[in-house]
This record gives C-alpha cells, sequence and structure tokens, in this order.
C-alpha cells in the first residue's frame, strides 16, 4: 500500500537555479504544496539584463533560506521526502552550479534519490499542477528569455522531441531590447504588456520573421523584428518627433504574439495533436494568452496554460517533473551529476551511471567536489537544519 501510494503520490522537492531565480518548490503527486521564489531581478535591473556571475551569488546566499521556507510552508519535515529534483540545464553554468550542488549535498545527508531534469521538460510539466495529467502526446510552445521552442512530448518524463526554434533571438530577449530602447526598464515583458494595452496594435506595421512559403515552418526570428523595431524608434527620435510608446509596444507584441500563435497552432494540426501547453516566462503575457486562445478555439485545440505565477521559473516545475519521474519509476541521477549549460531537451532527465544505492564516499566527494569552496556554502547542512 505505502509502496503504491509513493507511486502515485510521491513527495517531491524540486531546486531551480538556471537563471537569476531561486526556486524551491514541493508537491505531492499533482498537488502544489509550497513555492518558494527568491529573485534577484532587482540586482541585475542596473545592468539591463541578467549578469550571471551576480546570479550565482544570490543563489548561495539564499538556497537555504529558500528550502528552509518552502519546507516549513508545505508543512512537511525534509526527511518525509521521497525524492530531491534539481534543474541540470540549460542554464547559466555558474548558476546550475549551485543548484546541483546544494540538491546533491541535501539528497546525500537525506538519503533520499537525487533526479536532476531538463528545465524545459520542467516548463511543460508544471501545468500538470494546475490542469491534472498532460495528455500524451502534448504539443509545447516555450516562450522566454532564453528560449522560445515548440516541443512535441509523448512522454514528459523520457521522450520530448523539438519540432523547431529560434534560430536568433528568444522572444523574451526581443521584449527586453525594445524596452530598453523604449527606456521602460529590465525586464521588459511585463511593462511592455502593459503599456500594449493603452496602444493600437495595428499602428505599425512590424515584420514577421520566418512567416514566408519557404521558410521553416516551425522556426522562429526575432532579430529581424527588434532592429525593424529599434530603426523605427530611432527614426522618430532622429525626426524630432515624439514615439507614440504605446503603439510602439502594442505592434511589436503583437508581430510577436502572431508569429508564435500562427506556428503552434499549425504545429498541432500538422502532427495531429488536439492540445497545446504554452509555457516559460512570456506565457504570462497577456496578450499571447487571448490570441493563443482564440486561434485554439477556432482550430478546435484545447489551450492548457498555468497561472503565469507557475510560467516564470519555479522550483515548482522542477518538483512536478521529479514527481513523474518518480511515479514513472525513472532511474535515479548518480552522485556525479553535473550541472549541464546546453543540456538537450531531449535529455529530459540524467539518469544514473551507478547503482541508485551507492552511497558510497566516492559519492559523498563527487557531491561536494565541483568547486572547493562547496563546504563554505553548505556546512550550514546540519541535521538540524536539514529537518527543521
Amino acid at each position: 500500500m505505502a509502496d503504491s501510494r509513493l507511486r502515485s503520490e510521491p513527495l517531491v522537492l524540486g531546486i531551480e537555479t538556471s537563471c537569476d531565480e531561486t526556486g524551491v518548490g514541493i508537491v505531492r503527486g499533482h498537488t502544489l504544496l509550497a513555492d518558494a521564489v527568491a529573485s534577484s531581478v532587482d540586482e541585475h535591473a542596473r545592468f539591463g539584463g541578467v549578469v550571471p556571475e551576480v546570479a550565482s551569488r544570490a543563489h548561495l546566499e539564499a538556497m537555504v533560506p529558500t528550502i528552509q521556507r518552502a519546507l516549513k510552508e508545505a508543512g512537511v519535515a525534509a526527511s518525509d521526502l521521497d525524492g530531491i529534483a534539481v534543474t541540470a540545464g540549460p542554464g547559466l553554468a555558474g548558476a546550475l552550479l549551485v543548484g546541483v550542488s546544494a540538491a546533491k549535498a541535501y539528497a546525500y545527508a537525506l538519503g533520499k534519490p537525487l533526479y536532476g531534469v531538463n528545465h524545459l521538460a520542467s516548463h511543460i510539466c508544471v501545468d500538470q499542477l494546475e490542469h491534472g495529467p498532460l495528455p500524451e502526446p502534448t504539443m509545447a510552445l516555450l516562450v522566454s528569455g532564453g528560449h522560445s521552442s515548440l516541443l512535441l512530448a509523448p512522454d514528459i518524463t523520457s521522450d520530448v522531441r523539438p519540432l523547431g526554434a529560434t534560430i536568433d533571438d528568444a522572444a523574451g530577449e526581443a521584449f527586453d531590447k525594445i524596452a530598453r530602447v523604449l527606456n521602460l526598464g529590465f525586464p521588459g515583458g511585463p511593462v511592455i504588456d502593459r503599456i500594449a494595452r493603452e496602444g493600437d496594435p495595428n499602428a505599425i506595421a512590424f515584420p514577421r520573421g520566418l512567416t514566408g512559403p519557404r521558410d521553416p515552418a516551425y522556426d522562429f526570428s526575432f532579430s529581424g523584428l527588434k532592429t525593424a523595431v529599434a530603426r523605427w524608434i530611432e527614426a522618430k527620435r532622429a525626426a524630432g518627433e515624439d514615439v507614440p510608446i504605446a503603439d510602439v509596444s502594442a505592434s511589436f507584441q503583437e508581430a510577436v504574439v502572431d508569429v508564435l500563435t500562427r506556428k503552434a497552432v499549425r504545429a498541432c494540426k500538422d502532427n495531429g495533436v488536439d492540445h497545446l501547453m504554452i509555457g516559460g516566462g512570456v506565457a504570462a503575457n497577456s496578450r499571447l494568452r487571448a490570441m493563443a486562445e482564440r486561434r485554439c478555439e477556432d482550430a478546435g485545440i484545447i489551450l492548457r496554460v498555468p497561472r503565469p505565477k507557475l510560467c516564470t521559473d519555479n522550483g515548482a516545475m522542477v518538483a512536478a517533473l521529479g514527481a513523474e519521474m518518480v511515479a514513472r519509476d525513472r532511474s535515479a541521477s548518480s552522485w556525479d551529476l553535473s550541472a549541464d549549460s546546453s543540456l538537450p531537451v531531449t535529455d529530459t532527465h540524467v539518469p544514473g551511471t551507478e547503482p541508485e544505492d551507492d552511497h558510497e564516499p566516492h559519492g559523498h566527494a563527487h557531491a561536494h567536489g565541483h568547486a572547493a569552496h562547496d563546504h563554505d556554502h553548505f556546512h550550514e547542512l546540519s541535521k538540524d537544519n536539514l529537518y527543521s
């Protein structure tokens, strides 16, 4: 009976540190128990973008308190966990290393299985916390500051197939760039979304990249759009004219979401998939949600989009995928798990190369051996702190 419950409702803690958010989530099966996030976005704002070294140091400072906050929020002890999951990649190498090192230290000290999982696959799996089990297959459109991808997922734990991706800039990156040109600050997505509501999306005919008949059907390109918008703004300023910020924001945003939704719906139709899931930070965009809803309804496609807080980077999505790994009896990662900044989405998780019950000292050495200063930062992982 206990084993049956473990397989159906595993209690898993997830750690996310791929960029500038330190996220720790706890789930039981498909139920979200805690979602604690410590963001360093304010520290990056003055630089106009994420600074890897700043992000890594912020993760080091926030890790233990955020884990403790999540355990308290969930009302569980660390000893109750059935496993610990962590983003192994893709992402910023230094930031990933902090999360992987912490997860290995906790998993080893607690004697729990460790699951290194894929950041992009986690963005898909998080939808299960809101809308229940994912249909198989599911089509996923992932849009963020670092990724714009169309993925077909017959099995979220073992079979995710890339259909298309950006060939240059990601959608979120384009939002940030245009926000900087308009002097709107960082991050650009939320502020452009807000200002665009006061503008006319048809005021300026900005280009739609890779939408010609001979262009790749599922790939994206936002570099040309970004350049076109920047030049339009520069021309207005050079002529001494006021820049209509609301209209520029609305027209730029319309060009982005038009291409994203058009290609996502086409991918569903071409592959005979009747469910579309949209995830990633840009999925919080209100215009993207509205256009996707309309186009999916017209095409007879069921749309699934998590609430905005679950679209941005968080530990809950990592825990959700980790719980699915446990439920489907996927192999745990070994103690020599390492961060991989370019981990392909086809590697939904990093399975172990050694027996799962290997708890010998060499595993302990791997858990702490990636950087000489790991011990200095994780000396707090005493039994009292781990189980608090």
